[in-house]
């Protein structure tokens, strides 16, 4: 009788892998799947995080780069105006072209 346990002497060892490999099994379709979606979050936030602080980054230095260039021919206070003139109207058109490529969600 081969589904016997007292009789067959690889039943232990067949039950064991039959219970590892249901186990491994049901690791592989849930805890793993899991873990890639959690450090898929992880790693994506990561990135926004960095992203967000690189481009205040860019911008601290382009206004500054801004007012030293045009320090060069206008007086400091008038070179920070037209700094921020400057750079804000590249940003005006940037988000306008932004806005134009958008599309409607209805």
């Amino acid at each position: 009788m081969p589904g016997n346990p007292l009789t067959d002497d690889n039943w232990a060892n067949e039950v064991t892998d039959q219970i590892t490999e249901f186990v491994g099994t049901v690791r592989q379709k849930t805890t793993d799947n899991a873990i890639v979606v959690v450090r898929g979050v992880v790693f994506g936030l990561l990135a926004a995080f960095i992203g967000f602080a690189l481009l205040i980054l860019f911008l601290i230095f382009a206004t500054r780069g801004l007012q030293s260039l045009f320090n060069l021919f206008l007086s400091w206070e008038r070179a920070v105006y037209v700094s921020y003139f400057v750079l804000g109207g590249i940003l005006s058109i940037v988000g306008l072209l932004l806005m134009k490529k958008r599309t409607s969600a209805f």
